[in-house]
């Protein structure tokens, strides 16, 4: 007989817990979910895709699905088989398949493909295989017997195991009987913890792991010293400088050698180029800023992986509603910049992401629907979406930029802005905004991109993700390394009188999702077994969407705390 043991780390939605007790003999339902390659984690079929065969039982109630459970192909479909609570079953036919060629084929194909199947009863996931070829290839065998193994704690469901037996040959023109049975025995889980056999401590907490968080904390430690020291060191001397420069009598200070940040204190703060953009990227950076510390937070406190796509509604329901953060920073920014046409500006906020994300979903639906993949969004599904995005999220942004505009929008910068700008002068190579784009995101990647195996791990392949704690860690090291290095390239910008230091900041941390991206193909090719068209194109299609997102988030994280620094260091020197 062959047992198959696979842990499944689907995001889950956000919904609560439902408490299932049981009485004697009620009915146990075992829903079938889907099939698919088990190198393609995210290549699934509803289960009846295959030919297999249905249970006699055919009457029950209406199983509703979630808007989660849809987004992410869950298709549960009645198994027919007939359970009951503490009520054995022995080894019993429950239908019988008529294997024809073409049948014959469709089994073949799943075993070489090595398909996998999933099935629940009561929310407890349970996996087998479809069969298994033999030494040579040649011969093809399915498992027709499921033997099922469920632990009970009081009137509660705690534990379920899947044996696999009945290994029959294929062969055109046969019958092959279908069967099950049915064990209860006691367990002494508890139904709270009847999730923490499908978790991989070994693996999410290994040394490693540790390791990573650690060399993070202290090149967190060793950044904000250096930083700290160096431009506190240089900015007292620049104080200095520019103090005994005051005190020169006009000719004294024409002779002088002006150099350095203060010379462009009459652009440094002059509006960016393509401030509706530049402002609708930093209001949808802060709000996904918002929405991963609040999710984050959320996970840390809910074990959302107990539920089928909680993780994925959890995030949409924040970020619907963290749509005003948007709205507020993005206003504010533009409103500060003498932008004018605000209503645009805000619809552009509004709708980057979302536009971003369903163009993705958009492409990639085209393709399951071409090979028949549950991951193909339903059309109802597709509408429940847009009409969050236009009654939900456009008017908590409008609120949003609406108060930004009055309460922050007004540009009460340190310096006056000159109305011709300044000429830039010629510089080194390396201190070209380019050069620093380029170079700003390395730090930040530095410092996460062990954590970005562990939760590429959990996402492409067959692990729930459940240290929240350590991503929080990850989170703010990721915030305090992006602002440390944009604060000093913009120094070294500024200081070799160079005052585009609005983009080269947002730039410079955004380009930590290049990186990201460029490790993503090397863990598609190096770390995985992933093939053909759908499953390439969904994982390089969403790795796009999630370090774009990264992008956003870390670019306006580097831009906020760069901009507090620019204004605290023309606040405090004296200008004519």
């Amino acid at each position: 007989c062959m047992h198959f043991v696979a842990v499944d780390s689907c995001l889950y939605v956000m919904c609560a817990l439902v408490l299932t007790w049981y009485t004697d003999k009620e009915e146990v339902v075992l829903w079938m979910n889907t099939v698919g390659p088990y190198h393609n984690r995210q290549e699934t079929y509803k289960y009846f895709s295959l030919p297999f065969c249905v249970g006699t039982k055919k009457t029950i109630s209406h199983y509703h699905e979630t808007l989660g459970e849809a987004l992410q192909g869950v298709e549960l479909e009645f198994s027919g088989l007939d359970i009951k609570f503490k009520d054995e079953v022995m080894q019993t036919t429950y239908c019988e398949i008529e294997l024809d060629k073409a049948k014959r084929d469709a089994f073949v194909y799943a075993i070489k493909n090595h398909y996998w199947y999933q099935m629940y009863i009561d929310d407890l996931p349970i996996w087998g295989i479809v069969g298994e070829a033999d030494e040579n290839g040649e011969d093809h065998y399915l498992w027709t017997y499921k033997k099922l193994e469920i632990g009970f704690n009081g009137n509660r469901i705690v534990d379920v195991n899947l044996t696999s037996e009945g290994k029959v040959k294929l062969v055109p023109n046969t019958r092959i009987a279908m069967s099950y049975s049915v064990k209860w025995k006691k367990s002494d889980v508890k139904f709270e913890d009847r999730f923490d056999k499908y978790l991989d401590p070994s693996f999410f907490q290994h040394r490693i792991h540790w390791f990573s968080i650690f060399n993070s904390f202290m090149m967190v430690i060793f950044l904000v010293g250096l930083v700290s020291m160096i431009l506190m060191r240089t900015l007292r001397k620049d104080y200095a400088r520019y103090s005994k420069e005051e005190e020169m009598d006009d000719m004294d200070r024409d002779l002088g050698d002006e150099y350095g940040w203060k010379q462009v204190h009459g652009d440094v703060f002059r509006p960016s180029s393509h401030p509706m953009i530049f402002s609708s990227l930093i209001g949808s950076g802060c709000q996904i800023f918002s929405v991963s510390f609040i999710v984050i937070i959320v996970a840390m406190i809910e074990d959302l992986y107990t539920e089928r796509g909680s993780m994925l509604s959890t995030a949409i329901f924040v970020y619907a509603a963290t749509s005003p953060v948007n709205g507020y920073f993005g206003g504010s920014l533009y409103a500060k910049q003498g932008g004018r046409r605000w209503i645009k500006q805000m619809f552009i906020g509004a709708f980057l992401i979302p536009a971003m994300v369903c163009g993705t979903a958009f492409f990639i639906n085209f393709i399951a629907m071409y090979y028949h993949a549950s991951r193909a969004i339903p059309f109802g599904t597709m509408v429940a979406v847009c009409c969050i995005c236009l009654f939900v999220i456009l008017p908590l942004n409008l609120v949003g930029t609406i108060l930004g505009r009055n309460l922050s929008g007004q540009p009460n910068f340190p310096c006056r802005v000159n109305a011709v700008p300044r000429p830039i002068p010629e510089k080194k190579w390396f201190m070209e905004p380019a050069v620093i784009v380029c170079l700003g995101g390395i730090l930040p990647f530095g410092s996460i991109f062990i954590e970005m195996y562990f939760i590429f791990t959990s996402f492409w392949a067959y692990k729930i993700y459940y240290v929240y704690g350590f991503m929080m860690l990850v989170l703010v090291i990721l915030c305090i390394v992006t602002v440390c290095v944009t604060i000093v390239c913009t120094y070294f910008l500024l200081n070799a009188e160079d005052y585009r230091w609005q983009w080269t900041s947002f730039l410079s941390a955004a380009s930590t999702a290049v990186y990201v991206y460029m490790y993503s193909f090397y863990y598609y090719f190096f770390k995985t077994k992933m093939y053909g068209l759908f499953q390439t194109s969904f994982y390089f299609g969403y790795m796009a969407v999630f370090s774009s997102s990264l992008g956003i988030m870390c670019g306006a994280v580097g831009y906020v705390g760069t901009s507090a620094f620019v204004r605290k260091i023309y606040t405090n020197v004296k200008i004519d």
